[in-house]
């Protein structure tokens, strides 16, 4: 029998945020991925694929003098929102989803990393996410966002309101991190050291003892929400 191969693109915008276990997910269900990188690659490579990630990042969505690719990027993500195709946004991506339905993204004023829980909405507890009530998942972001039109709150943290949002059944936007894997927040470390030492009691050492501990919780509760999420938009 052949296999229904299908197609997914990721937005990268560092080399070490990537689909984590979101990729094993995908390969279990025989997508193939292809990974575009933020600000060397021209996004028409992105095309109209099944499923379309736009991954995080050490920049605010807002930073288009900086980062000029944002715009475009932008605007890729207000098409697929449009035509109500299969997205999802992590952190940074997020952020560029909420910024392309009109929402306002700005500093939150405080910096969140490290594991803790969020706390699901009613609409929460019968979403996607719901195998993540008792599971702590990573924080990594000093920016929020006000909620879009048409978006439905999911979680909220202690520190940050608005921390997951669905918009319809295809588009999932995560403020915080249900993809990391224990083995490659390693490379957080390394890539993140600068932001690690400037923040008030964070740690490598502690981030490390508490994703020992953690990682594996999440990888297991974080695999099943993401599949969830394709069943939810027949991506099986």
């Amino acid at each position: 029998m052949a296999r229904n191969i299908r197609r997914a693109v990721a937005i990268r915008h560092v080399a070490f945020e990537d689909l984590g276990t979101l990729g094993d997910v995908l390969a279990a269900r025989d997508f193939d991925v292809e990974y575009v990188e933020a600000g060397r690659d021209d996004f028409v490579r992105v095309g109209d694929p099944d499923l379309l990630v736009v991954l995080g990042g050490p920049i605010g969505a807002y930073e288009t003098d900086s980062y000029p690719f944002l715009h475009a990027e932008t605007k890729l993500v207000e098409a697929r929102l449009r035509a109500e195709k299969p997205i999802i946004g992590i952190c940074l991506g997020a952020q560029i989803m909420a910024s392309a339905l009109g929402g306002r993204v700005y500093p939150s004023g405080v910096k969140e990393i490290g594991w803790a829980p969020v706390t699901l909405t009613d609409d929460g507890k019968n979403s996607c996410l719901a195998g993540l009530a008792d599971t702590p998942v990573l924080h990594w972001h000093g920016d929020t966002y006000d909620l879009p039109r048409g978006a439905t709150l999911l979680a909220a943290s202690s520190m940050v309101r608005h921390q997951a949002y669905t918009v319809g059944r295809s588009a999932l936007a995560l403020q915080f991190h249900i993809e990391v894997t224990g083995r490659n927040l390693e490379r957080w470390f390394v890539g993140h050291a600068v932001e690690i030492a400037a923040t008030k009691s964070v740690s490598v050492t502690g981030l490390r003892a508490d994703t020992a501990r953690l990682a594996p919780g999440l990888e297991r509760a974080g695999s099943a929400c993401l599949a969830r999420f394709l069943d939810n938009c027949a991506l099986v």
